[in-house]
């Protein structure tokens, strides 16, 4: 009986394999210089597939919430505030089998930027730079449900709170943020900041907000509770992308010119260590569980990977040319 059971454990080895493959969870990353979605295996720090998206070209992504589809906004090929193409379009990726299965035509140039899934409402909420808005849509359907005025120019990134009762936006050239009340889908008020201002985070409580000035080397920290700037915390350079730890401890700060990350700690509002990482870090995205740390680099097509225990670059992960745009598939 002992070679029997062995021909049938073979046989459904690799069944078995495929059901563990099919649950591990991803890391995305936008290729902005190849057009392209890089699906990377998070474990073999290698990248599995990169998916031409059909359009020039995607900055940012966010997964679905049950880890199958990847949403890309097809933004141009510019950058925020200058001269170039208006992206028109989104498009969506099938994280298993690899391939774009939609799109949605906004019908005019847009420039649609930063995507991210509504925590209550399941709703996609995308900045709609162009046309000075948030686009809601519905993922299921890909049609447009709603939209909210951001009272700004340049809304180029937005953070939710975890309620999902408000949103906020980093106003590029204009050097604001607007907050905006996401039921009543209007601007409650626009906050200064400085000449110019870009990317933005959330604290885990929802209590602070931060984002990274871009005419001094500092994070400017607005209270939610009043809707004011509170604070300012410097840094060594002018910085970036920014994540909180899930435990609302730390958060990073990506500092481009530095080639370095920035480490502060939440509950001092200082910057207490900073660590090279690679070329020109943009983005800054926690895995959920809080472990690890994923740092895109445009300047060298890299993605450091952080140890947050240890606050090590445990390596470097080779993604494509113009690597950018980070986010996380949950595994199925």
């Amino acid at each position: 009986m002992r070679p029997n059971r062995f021909a049938v454990a073979l046989m459904f080895l690799p069944l078995f394999v495929a059901g563990a493959h099919a649950q591990q969870s991803s890391l995305l990353v936008t290729q902005k210089g190849d057009t392209s979605l890089a699906i990377v295996d998070p474990v073999a720090g290698k990248v599995i597939a990169s998916v031409p998206e059909g359009g020039v070209t995607g900055h940012e992504v966010i997964a679905s919430p049950d880890g199958h589809f990847a949403y890309v906004p097809i933004y141009g090929n510019s950058g925020v505030g200058k001269p170039g193409t208006d992206g028109t379009s989104l498009v969506v990726i099938d994280i298993a089998a690899q391939k774009v299965s939609g799109s949605l035509d906004f019908g005019h140039g847009i420039r649609p930027h930063m995507p991210i899934f509504g925590p209550t409402d399941g709703l996609l909420y995308v900045t709609t730079e162009l046309d000075h808005t948030i686009s809601l849509i519905d993922p299921k359907t890909l049609k447009i449900v709603g939209t909210i005025p951001t009272g700004q120019p340049e809304s180029h990134m937005l953070a939710l709170s975890h309620d999902g009762k408000r949103g906020y936006t980093a106003n590029v050239g204009p050097g604001t943020v607007s907050v905006l009340d996401i039921a009543a889908r209007k601007t409650l008020t626009i906050i200064p900041i400085s000449s110019n201002t870009q990317r933005i985070a959330i604290s885990p409580d929802d209590h602070w907000v931060f984002t990274a000035d871009q005419a001094k080397p500092r994070l400017v920290v607005i209270d939610t509770t009043t809707n004011k700037v509170s604070k300012s915390i410097p840094l060594e350079g002018l910085a970036y992308g920014t994540a909180p730890t899930p435990d609302g401890h730390f958060l990073i700060a990506a500092i481009p010119d530095k080639n370095k990350v920035a480490i502060v700690d939440l509950q001092t509002m200082q910057a207490t260590q900073s660590i090279p990482v690679c070329g020109s870090p943009q983005e800054v995205l926690v895995r959920p569980d809080g472990k690890t740390a994923y740092v895109s680099c445009t300047g060298s097509s890299q993605v450091a990977e952080i140890d947050i225990a240890s606050w090590k670059v445990a390596r470097l992960i080779s993604t494509g040319k113009g690597t950018d745009g980070l986010a996380w598939a949950h595994g199925r």
